[in-house]
């Protein structure tokens, strides 16, 4: 018996990284977990590579378009969400004085609107006593060269 048996839960940018490992994990303690990633090709990889029990969904979560495909489908399959882990973000290195509109603005669309986004739209599905889980950075208390656009970002989620 797992600690997450009959739990749903849904984990953004679940394609890689720590959010693919949490997908894993979540299954083997008996968890249905629906992923979502923006490449198709590193979606279906994760899929397989998570194995069972688990639905990968396409789609950017700074998009809101995308999240409510995302949670439309959650709710036409399980009708729940017991788990809710915002985890998409991007973090590319820009210096101070080469920061541009556009990084600034993908940076804190995703890392910060799109968290927020994807927690809201969560919110008439998550179960009572269900789980919010958003990935921060210890960027956004430690000064990393290059970073500062990122570490705002992920402050916001403080």
């Amino acid at each position: 018996m797992g600690k997450l048996d009959g739990k749903v839960a849904v984990i953004t940018g679940g394609s890689s990284g720590m959010a693919l490992a949490s997908a894993k994990r979540f299954v083997e303690e008996g968890a249905y977990v629906f992923i979502t990633g923006r490449r198709q090709e590193v979606l279906d990889e994760a899929v397989r590579l998570i194995g069972r029990n688990v639905t990968g969904v396409r789609g950017d979560a700074a998009n809101l378009d995308d999240l409510d495909r995302l949670f439309d489908t959650v709710k036409r399959e399980k009708g729940k969400i017991d788990v809710l882990y915002a985890s998409a973000g991007i973090g590319e290195a820009a210096p101070l004085g080469e920061i541009t509109e556009q990084h600034f603005d993908a940076t804190f669309g995703l890392n910060a609107r799109g968290t927020l986004f994807t927690v809201q739209k969560a919110l008439p599905l998550l179960n009572d006593g269900g789980s919010i889980f958003m990935t921060g950075s210890v960027a956004s208390i430690k000064g990393f060269p290059g970073f500062s656009v990122y570490a705002a970002s992920k402050a916001t989620l403080l």
